[in-house]
């Protein structure tokens, strides 16, 4: 599931988060897709701290002169 993506001149950030069975201790996983290639993959323990890391990185777009585009 997207959750967000960030666009600045002809570049695009997403977050992207899925739950998976494949690893039992952090199943959430959060991966980043700069213009649809992936280039980072964290993995959480539950959905909250996921969801709170995506936001933390948003805002830092944002700061840094990124748009919040959906």
């Amino acid at each position: 599931m997207r959750l967000w993506r960030a666009r600045k001149r002809h570049d695009h950030i997403d977050a992207v988060l899925s739950h998976g069975t494949s690893n039992v201790d952090h199943p959430w996983t959060l991966e980043y897709l700069r213009n649809d290639t992936p280039f980072l993959v964290w993995r959480y323990p539950d959905r909250e701290s996921a969801l709170a890391e995506a936001d933390g990185r948003l805002q830092e777009l944002l700061r840094a002169g990124w748009n919040s585009h959906w």
